[in-house]
């Protein structure tokens, strides 16, 4: 039997995940990302609470997931000692003034 019996449950994530991306482009609310040094700062549109996760896609061992809230400041700053150079996927998943967003994007670490 090939039937994906979780196909239902996908699909609502499906659509709830594009949802959250379709609100990143409605609201303009794409974060800027800079790398510089051995630091990555993010700056939203407005402040944030939620998490990003750092994707390693050649090893998922080195992936890591940071808790965010902005407080009432707009920009959210991470260091990277502890993280190897490469291509990494970061996915960022926020509310902001009860909204959801979701956003991703490729960067490459030196």
């Amino acid at each position: 039997d090939d039937y994906d019996h979780q196909y239902y449950e996908k699909g609502l994530g499906f659509n709830h995940d594009y949802d959250r991306e379709q609100q990143v482009v409605k609201d303009h609310a794409k974060p800027l990302i800079k790398v510089i040094n051995r630091c990555i700062k993010f700056t939203f549109v407005q402040p944030v609470k939620g998490n990003i996760r750092f994707i390693r896609p050649s090893d998922t061992a080195l992936d890591k997931i940071y808790n965010i809230n902005s407080g009432e400041r707009k920009e959210v700053e991470f260091a990277l000692d502890n993280t190897p150079a490469g291509q990494w996927q970061i996915v960022m998943e926020w509310v902001s003034n009860g909204k959801a967003y979701l956003y991703q994007q490729e960067i490459f670490i030196k």
